[in-house]
């Protein structure tokens, strides 16, 4: 298993980002290509969000990320904008599924005391992610770890990926 290092600036956000946050319902409709959406990223609540985002960026989070609707373009409009990671105390279990299937990596961990703009380093190597904090004091974050399905899922580059190499979810 290769081991993958994504490091980034922290975007924080608070408890129960709605998918309606994350893109309004009436933009879901003008296109699918991310390349479009990425610009509706988080409008409805911060209009100059998405111009703000650099590619690499991490979305920091409180609980219940990605709460509301099952729409599948909320995780679209997060990789769109070139996230990769999104970090929370938890998260809806539709979002959650979306973002595996699609390969955008949900991360579990205490998000208490980032801040934004903070760098963040997120170490994935095996089931045990490691999230390093810069700043005074740098420190480390335990962060729940990945189900093995996530793992190979997160390998191939997504669901669809994963099916056509493997034929089966076993």
């Amino acid at each position: 298993m290769s081991t993958l290092v994504l490091a980034g600036r922290a975007r924080v956000l608070g408890d129960d980002v709605n998918t309606d946050y994350l893109i309004s319902s009436s933009r879901k409709k003008e296109s699918l290509d991310p390349q479009v959406l990425r610009r509706y990223l988080l409008e409805d609540v911060d209009p100059g969000f998405a111009a703000s985002v650099v590619e690499g960026d991490i979305l920091v989070a409180g609980s219940n990320f990605g709460c509301g609707s099952a729409m599948e373009v909320a995780v679209t409009v997060v990789l769109g904008a070139g996230i990769r990671a999104v970090i929370a105390k938890s998260f809806s279990r539709t979002y959650w599924r979306n973002a595996i299937n699609n390969g955008l990596l949900a991360i579990v961990a205490d998000t208490s005391g980032i801040v934004e703009g903070q760098r963040l380093e997120l170490h994935l190597a095996g089931a045990q992610p490691q999230l390093r904090v810069t700043g005074e004091p740098a420190r480390s974050v335990l962060c729940d770890p990945l189900p093995p399905f996530m793992l190979a899922m997160r390998e191939a580059g997504g669901l669809v990926p994963y099916l056509r190499r493997h034929r089966t979810l076993a």
